[in-house]
């Protein structure tokens, strides 16, 4: 799943690495790594739907995520609000220390979470 979006960067201990392509409609981000204040401004131009969407759908594949901070969350928020009122984010694969942050601030119940991207698509 690559396209011309893509990173090509190596992964690095503490690092991040996206990739997305369209699937069915919609744009899937798979993310691998850790979301932080040095990651988040990558996971955040990756998020936000394009100017030529007419209505942005995004999946989040956060499977590879294994640490998400307030930066990685206010990421999350602002794409949310980026693809209303006509699209949406949603998020797949969440790990459970990340799922566990993201209840914790209540953002589970604004961002659909699902066990897996065919699962959010088909949503």
């Amino acid at each position: 799943m690559t396209d011309s979006a893509s990173t090509d960067e190596p992964l690095e201990p503490g690092g991040l690495t996206v990739d997305r392509a369209p699937l069915d409609g919609a744009v899937v981000v798979t993310v691998t790594g850790e979301v932080d204040h040095r990651t988040a401004g990558t996971l955040r131009r990756v998020l936000m739907p394009a100017d030529t969407l007419d209505v942005p759908r995004t999946v989040a594949d956060l499977a590879g995520v294994g640490f998400m901070d307030s930066s990685g969350i206010n990421v999350l928020i602002a794409a949310h609000q980026a693809h209303e009122p006509a699209g949406w984010l949603r998020l797949a694969g969440v790990r459970r220390p990340v799922l566990r942050t993201l209840e914790m601030v209540g953002l589970t119940g604004l961002i659909g979470c699902y066990p897996s991207v065919e699962a959010a698509l088909d949503a």
